[in-house]
């Protein structure tokens, strides 16, 4: 479990298929073997870590699903440890388990903030609620506006300064995660009643076969 508030902004040492090395100090000190870093929000296991960077293994299904595929030697990534039972929960409960990804759309300065508006799909839209949490490549944030596909987030001058956001340009790909708050109350004031489906077993790894 993370709190989606950034430790470190880290660089990729190199990117091959399904590994990761990113160089960093901060999230590496007293890491256990098998322990879990997050980057860009995703929650990865460390395999192997020196005194300044540490690798990771990166299933195919999380290529597909995330932003970390795109990455390249160079690149900065968000990084982040997780919880420790007692620790603060300076953002929100967030799990590592990206929903999938969302595109810049626009991005305007009001002031000292930074406002970015990302499109989502319906299946993220649906858990977001103005003034809610977002967690966009693990970074914590409060949603400011809501529309039927896209949302928008202030940024602040400490955020910029400390995380991959201000990286961000138009069209750029990002990682996102719903509050898991959002999730359960959907799932549970969802009608019920729906019974065994095609759609329910394909969902769960079941073969369904039609016939004409």
């Amino acid at each position: 479990m993370f709190t989606g508030i950034v430790q470190e902004v880290g660089n990729v040492v190199s990117a091959p298929a399904e590994k990761l090395t990113v160089a960093a100090k901060e999230v590496i000190q007293g890491i256990p073997p098998g322990g879990s870093v997050a980057v860009n929000g995703v929650c990865l296991t460390v395999i192997t870590f020196n005194s300044r960077s540490f690798t990771v293994e990166v299933m195919p299904e999380t290529l597909k699903k995330t932003n970390l595929g795109l990455l390249k030697t160079g690149d900065r990534v968000n990084l982040e440890r997780p919880l420790g039972l007692g620790g603060e929960l300076g953002g929100h409960l967030v799990q590592g388990h990206i929903d999938g990804t969302g595109k810049v759309i626009s991005i305007t300065k009001e002031g000292d903030a930074m406002l970015m508006k990302f499109q989502a799909s319906p299946e993220i839209m649906r858990y977001i609620v103005t003034k809610g949490f977002i967690a966009v490549d693990g970074t914590s944030l409060t949603v400011v506006e809501k529309e039927n596909d896209s949302f928008t987030v202030s940024i602040v001058g400490y955020t910029r300064e400390h995380t991959i956001l201000a990286d961000r340009m138009t069209g750029d790909v990002v990682n996102l995660e719903a509050d898991i708050i959002g999730k359960y109350v959907a799932e549970y004031t969802k009608p019920q009643g729906a019974g065994m489906t095609a759609a329910f077993l394909q969902e769960h790894g079941f073969p369904v076969v039609y016939q004409e």
